[in-house]
């Protein structure tokens, strides 16, 4: 549990943001801290030698101007020694001499360096300690002074410095890590009341997420989960329509087959035994072919676009049909339309070899058995058709627009269907950016077609 706990944390994106933040804070933070202590201990060793300067200026002031009293001087200077335990007062050791070397004064626990050394500032060893020494000569040239201090009490006068310069910094690290997380935790809030909601969301309930609420950046994901979300209600409203449509044709064609299976299994006369067991077959063949088109359509249903489309020659696919279509046939005759040109549009071959096979179908069932039924494959004012035409009854003009409504038959329709030829036939246009039209021939018969616009293949 704990190791799954940790690894939703390295997943989570407040985790991964919060440790991001917090280490390029704490690293900032660190780089001032020691960027801050490094110029405070160098401005103070900066003040401390200017102390030193100072001092040695003020011992050849003070030689010159007492030069006939020396041992008052020293005494007087003993008693104004700073204390070793205050560290912004590190106790000052000198000596004093004249140029040619001589010792005229040095205080107690001065270093005992030559006074004819280089003027300047230089590091010595005193009682196996380093210290920091600055040899001073009077503009007259007449006296030296030499002024030190021990560098460890330097470097502690100046870490002290150094220190309290980035203590606040230190002080101020945890209250910024508390303000970076309560900042995140507060810019990350809608996209946990969005988790929340699409968690709390029920199959039955896929309205469009609220986007008012969520970040610009999260604009993109809800736009995409609304989209979900509207396929989901898309497939579920399919599904519905599908058990809907399957419950409602079926129920009379499997009625039927029992009817006439009863009436098969009880009758004794050979010749209504026979005539019910082919009513059960033609009841059988008409809840498969319900059921093969309710299938095509959910399967058809769901489709955004074509998922393979490829180049189709619409002239090669009309003739491939009839071919197939003409054997087997009566008195009637399907004969092809098409020019000699090639007639291309990017498509879906089965598809629209099923949208023929459909409107021959229907032409088939609802033309008398003498009449000619025409299949054609045009290009007229640059726009392309692919259609069925015959020379039959026609449709009453009220009912053209519900021709393509799912299960409409038509009020004067005779023949066996199951009203879902055109509805397919539709869809499958508008799966091919086409439209599907019907109407009647003003020389009697009637027409359906597809019809694109534009030609589809350049």
């Amino acid at each position: 549990m704990p190791n799954s706990l940790q690894c939703a944390r390295l997943q989570s994106l407040r985790w991964r943001l919060l440790r991001t933040v917090c280490i390029a804070a704490l690293l900032g933070l660190a780089l001032s801290g020691l960027m801050s202590y490094w110029q405070a201990q160098h401005e103070a060793e900066e003040l401390m030698d200017g102390h030193l300067a100072q001092s040695a200026r003020l011992l050849l002031a003070l030689v010159r101007d007492n030069e006939n009293h020396l041992a008052d001087l020293a005494t007087r200077l003993a008693t104004v020694r700073s204390n070793e335990d205050n560290l912004y007062e590190p106790p000052l050791e000198f000596q004093i001499g004249r140029a040619d070397g001589s010792l005229l004064l040095r205080s107690e626990h001065a270093p005992a360096a030559p006074l004819s050394a280089a003027p300047g500032y230089s590091i010595i060893e005193h009682d196996g300690q380093p210290w920091r020494m600055l040899n001073l000569e009077a503009s007259s040239g007449d006296y030296r002074v030499q002024v030190g201090q021990a560098i460890e009490l330097r470097d502690r006068a100046a870490l002290e410095v150094a220190g309290q310069t980035v203590f606040p910094i230190a002080l101020i690290s945890p209250v910024l890590l508390l303000l970076i997380y309560y900042s995140v935790r507060r810019a990350l809030k809608p996209l946990d009341d969005l988790a929340a909601d699409v968690a709390s969301r029920s199959p039955e309930n896929l309205k469009p997420l609220a986007s008012r609420s969520a970040p610009l950046e999260a604009q993109p994901l809800v736009a995409a989960l609304n989209r979900l979300l509207f396929r989901l209600r898309d497939t579920l409203e399919n599904e519905r329509r599908f058990t809907a449509d399957a419950a409602h044709e079926l129920r009379t064609p499997l009625a039927v087959v029992k009817i006439q299976a009863q009436v098969a299994q009880l009758t004794a006369d050979r010749n209504d035994r026979q005539h019910a067991l082919s009513q059960v077959l033609a009841g059988a063949d008409r809840a498969s072919r319900v059921l093969e088109q309710l299938l095509r359509l959910a399967r058809l249903d769901p489709l955004a676009s074509l998922p393979n489309p490829g180049e189709i020659d619409l002239a090669e696919l009309a003739r491939r049909v009839i071919a197939e279509t003409n054997r087997g046939l009566d008195t009637r005759t399907i004969r092809l339309k098409a020019g000699d040109l090639p007639l291309l549009v990017s498509g879906d071959a089965e598809l629209l070899e099923i949208v023929l096979r459909n409107l021959i179908d229907n032409a088939l069932r609802y033309t008398p058995s003498d009449s000619t039924i025409t299949v054609f494959a045009r290009r007229q004012n640059g726009e392309l058709s692919l259609g069925v035409a015959d020379d039959g009854p026609g449709v009453a003009p009220e009912e053209l627009p519900r021709l393509v409504e799912r299960f409409y038959r038509g009020r004067e329709a005779s023949a066996e269907g199951s009203g879902l030829g055109l509805a397919i036939a539709q869809r499958i246009a508008e799966l091919h950016a086409a439209r599907f039209e019907v109407e009647n021939l003003s020389g009697g018969g009637f027409e359906a077609r597809l019809r694109w616009c534009r030609s589809p293949v350049a």
